[in-house]
């Protein structure tokens, strides 16, 4: 295993999530972003010249760009730029995640300047890390942040399955039957490792019951899924990462959930991949 399953990181398309009302832009520590992803809250003057920065090696890409108008980060990692269409893949993403920072930024600016009110520069981050890397399988997972001139900023994720064998990208849910199939035999292990995270967070026990949003049971399958391994050669993990607002507030954070595979799992796989999959020990 090339990493903990669930790393404590910070991509660009996202089923949009409602943002609550906050005061001020958060700082980078409390985003769950770095530093250089958390826009100013200054007025800014047309973009000028850029600042960027791009390195190709063995080791991955890593790409960023500094202007008056936004900011951009994006890297991937050698595992994953060892296979050309995978990197093109990827590569690909980088330029459209761009391109579209790039196109909203100038159109808030543009309306900025029509409204009178200072423009804050925008930005975009996404760091893509392998999970673990089997004889079949390259599992990646990708956290991100974005910024686009209010109150503060999203955390959002991705994952990613490269099939050796069939030389292309897959999503993890894809192995299975449904997303509705694992989200049904993994529910009640979630929810009850996820009250305890949010118990220990809020220093007081979750009642499902209370009518509060942030206290219900979310359904595991709607969030992004990732596949580990302890032995280097099946999955025999799940992870399951919810960003803000799914399960708690924006002050909580995000939320990571380890869980094993287990007999009622496997059900759940499709039968073509019931060998890439093995029972937790």
């Amino acid at each position: 295993m090339q990493r903990k399953l669930l790393p404590s990181l910070t991509l660009m398309t996202l089923a949009a999530i409602p943002l609550a009302a906050c005061d001020a832009t958060p700082t980078a520590q409390q985003a769950g972003a770095s530093p250089a992803a958390t826009a100013t809250a200054s007025a800014r003057p047309a973009p000028t010249a850029s600042a960027t920065a791009v390195a190709v090696s063995a080791a991955g890409r890593a790409e960023k760009v500094d202007n008056d108008l936004y900011e951009f980060e994006y890297s991937y990692p050698g595992k994953a730029a060892a296979i050309p269409d995978l990197k093109s893949l990827l590569d690909k993403k980088l330029a459209t995640a761009r391109a579209e920072l790039e196109a909203g930024s100038k159109a808030d600016q543009v309306e900025a300047k029509k409204s009178d009110y200072p423009y804050r520069q925008h930005s975009s981050s996404a760091e893509w890390k392998v999970v673990t890397d089997l004889p079949n399988w390259l599992s990646l997972s990708a956290e991100g942040y974005e910024y686009s001139g209010g109150a503060h900023g999203q955390t959002f994720y991705q994952s990613l399955l490269w099939d050796r064998r069939q030389n292309m990208a897959r999503d993890p849910s894809d192995l299975f039957y449904s997303k509705a199939a694992l989200g049904s035999v993994i529910r009640d292990a979630f929810c009850d490792a996820l009250d305890k995270d949010r118990a220990k967070r809020r220093g007081q026990p979750v009642n499902r019951n209370s009518g509060d949003e942030f206290d219900k049971c979310i359904d595991p399958s709607e969030n992004t899924i990732i596949l580990g391994s302890t032995n280097g050669k099946t999955f025999d993990r799940i992870g399951i990462l919810v960003g803000p607002y799914a399960a708690g507030s924006y002050a909580e954070g995000t939320y990571e959930i380890t869980l094993p595979v287990t007999a009622r799992v496997m059900g759940s796989v499709k039968p073509v991949y019931q060998a890439d999959f093995s029972v937790r020990k």
